[in-house]
């Protein structure tokens, strides 16, 4: 494998796809996996043992030697021999460099775009909206909210709180309690990392704000410590009211499940019928999916799109949410970090874009120098350190152009 392999816009030169010798073809429902990580493996697993799905092939910037849990004969270097063999992408690698470059060929060639990847959406997916089929699948939290969201809102509820459940939060975990989970659970460390820190659940969070227009209580958003869910409802359906419209949060209990909610209300006529249905005396009705099961769940997206049904979710085309870094440790001028999501120097909080215009996002915030002294707690801004090109930081830029542009002419009248 040649470093220019994992170059955006140099997506492989060596085919190795023989995958269609191997499986049966269904035609119009091949999938064409990008990523070899646990959510790929899992579900391509699973597709396997679907006779109305095919695999088209599984794009790897790895060695075959280092992929496990996929058929050898499926993988290839190539995203041109890729999109020649499916005609449906999904892409689940979590990186934001290289899901960029794959979503700017998979829409220029036609081929709708399904993702498990929510990192990508809150930074660089608004520039692809409208460009084809673009959507953020059903098994990730912001994807089980939306398609809960569809089915209240086909109820006749009117959804107030697009609501996270999180178990435990640690927003300063130690590398060596973070080697031990992440060897323990079988993930990568930035994964475990950006799992307990909270930054993942901020980026969930955004990417449901930014699609169905809701708005945050507070940056870094409220997370109240509950013992019940009813009690999360109760506060953040207030905060709600307060906030003069719907808003994305979190309940943080390790009494709850592994799921998402809906805080709603519905019209005065229903709340006896309601009652009896075992949803209470309102004026909150909370709606609740206990389960998140990701590459299982991706299989009703394919669905959806596989019958001509539309984008699911995305960040849209003019986000006003967005995941903004702050310094974990006091950062000093000529440092270099690495990687921004899921290490021990950032973290991710979501914040309004017209209130936080110059922030750097958290996904951005690769292979940096920092330029000034910056303290614990403080959000990151584009001119505080230096970034490498890349045409993720091209999209992000022309993003918050854009957001820009409209906040002033709303702002102008």
């Amino acid at each position: 494998m040649t470093a220019n392999q994992h170059r955006p816009g140099r997506i492989g030169s060596r085919p190795r796809l023989r995958i269609r010798s191997a499986a049966p073809v269904v035609p119009g429902r091949r999938v064409g996996v990008v990523g070899t990580g646990f959510v790929a493996r899992h579900f391509v697993v699973e597709l396997l043992r679907r006779p109305e799905w095919s695999l088209g092939g599984v794009l790897s910037r790895r060695s075959p030697n280092d992929v496990s849990g996929i058929p050898e004969a499926a993988l290839t270097d190539s995203l041109d021999a890729l999109l020649d063999a499916a005609d449906i992408i999904l892409e689940c690698t979590g990186d934001i460099e290289h899901a960029t470059a794959v979503a700017d060929k998979v829409l220029a060639a036609g081929r709708p775009l399904v993702t498990l990847n929510p990192e990508f959406h809150v930074t660089t997916g608004s520039a692809f909206v409208g460009r084809g089929l673009l959507t953020e699948a059903e098994g990730d939290q912001p994807g089980s909210l939306a398609r809960l969201a569809e089915d209240a809102v086909t109820m006749g509820f009117e959804p107030l709180v697009y609501g996270n459940m999180k178990g435990f939060l640690n927003r300063l975990p130690t590398p060596e309690e973070m080697r031990y989970w992440a060897a323990r659970q079988g993930l990568s460390l930035p994964m475990v990392t950006a799992f307990t820190d909270g930054t993942k659940l901020q980026i969930e969070q955004c990417l449901i704000g930014n699609f169905r227009r809701a708005d945050i209580a507070a940056e870094d958003l409220l997370g109240p410590a509950v013992d019940t869910l009813e009690e999360a409802a109760r506060i953040l359906g207030e905060a709600a009211l307060r906030a003069g419209g719907a808003i994305t949060d979190y309940a943080l209990s390790a009494a709850l499940p592994h799921g998402v909610f809906i805080v709603a209300r519905h019209d005065a006529a229903q709340h006896a019928a309601l009652r009896y249905l075992k949803l209470g005396d309102g004026p909150f009705y909370t709606l609740v999916q206990p389960n998140i099961l990701v590459h299982l769940e991706a299989f009703k997206t394919l669905e959806r799109v596989a019958a001509g049904g539309g984008a699911l979710l995305h960040n849209t085309e003019q986000p006003h949410l967005s995941v903004a870094a702050v310094a974990k440790r006091r950062l000093v001028p000529g440092e270099r970090i690495a990687r921004g999501c899921g290490s021990f120097d950032l973290r991710g909080i979501c914040v309004r874009l017209a209130d936080r215009p110059g922030h750097l996002p958290i996904c951005l915030a690769n292979e940096l120098h920092v330029r000034r002294t910056i303290e614990p707690g403080e959000v990151v801004e584009m001119t505080d350190v230096d970034l490498a090109p890349s045409l993720a930081l091209e999209h992000w830029q022309r993003i918050a152009d854009t957001a820009g542009s409209a906040e002033r002419r709303v702002a102008g009248g």
